[in-house]
């Protein structure tokens, strides 16, 4: 799912009631002169999601499935595009409180939801988006962040993972915990900025499944100190026709 994990993070502005807050995970235990290099796990990720070359022959992506707030009682419609090199857009559609959009066009970073209306993302919160809405950027991580620390291992669920924390070019930190075994990407953290505050957003992505020759994870469970949900993918589709105007801020109404 191209959320920047992938995702392109999601910070919705919902009127929400607050949810218990999450605990963040506890710290990786101190690395050793036996774990690989942070190219190293990033080569092996690579190659666990299908390898660049098998990436690259995509040009863009259409998702569809459902958004689930459980604490809320809200389920609604899920539906994202995503095209190369930098364009994408989410809008998730809920009864009784509208559409919550989000988008980014290769310049303007935009959102729009019925509580703050439709506004231009600037500063960090644009840094981010930019990020996430880089096409290529599973196979691009090095590129993207020059600056990568193994900072250890621990658990994700179940799993021992590989954490390295990544800094991008623009200054974004981001913690990645990558499976000590497949080499997926099983959980990002990340300081996030928007005109509703700070927030410490934890993504677990889970379920990869196969498209074209390329691993998707096909549910992605988003946390905030404030609400949880979770977003399920029923359909991923590659390299369809999507006109440019699709990412493009909205006219005012």
């Amino acid at each position: 799912m191209k959320r920047s994990l992938t995702t392109l993070f999601i910070c919705l502005t919902l009127a929400v009631a607050a949810v218990k807050a999450q605990d963040k995970p506890a710290p990786a235990k101190a690395p050793d002169a036996k774990l690989p290099t942070a190219d190293q796990i990033v080569d092996k990720f690579v190659q666990a999601i299908g390898g660049k070359a098998a990436y690259e022959k995509l040009t863009s992506r259409q998702e569809k499935g459902t958004f689930e707030l459980a604490a809320m009682g809200v389920s609604a419609p899920f539906e994202s595009y995503s095209k190369a090199p930098n364009k994408t857009v989410f809008t998730i559609d809920i009864t009784g409180f509208g559409a919550v959009q989000q988008g980014y066009n290769g310049t303007v970073g935009w959102s729009s939801d019925p509580q703050t209306g439709l506004r231009e993302m600037t500063g960090r919160e644009l840094a981010q988006i930019k990020l996430g809405s880089n096409f290529y950027r599973d196979v691009r991580l090095k590129e993207l962040y020059p600056k990568m620390t193994v900072k250890g291992v621990e658990k994700v669920g179940d799993r021992d993972a590989y954490v390295v924390e990544a800094t991008s070019a623009d200054g974004v930190t981001e913690m990645m915990a990558f499976d000590t075994q497949t080499g997926l990407l099983l959980r990002t953290e990340v300081d996030t900025e928007s005109p509703q505050g700070k927030a410490h957003v934890i993504s677990l992505a889970s379920d990869y499944r196969e498209v074209d020759g390329v691993k998707i994870p096909f549910t992605l469970v988003q946390k905030t100190p404030q609400f949880e949900f979770t977003i399920k993918l029923d359909t991923v589709k590659h390299n369809v026709a999507i006109d440019d105007a699709k990412f493009n801020k909205p006219a005012a109404q």
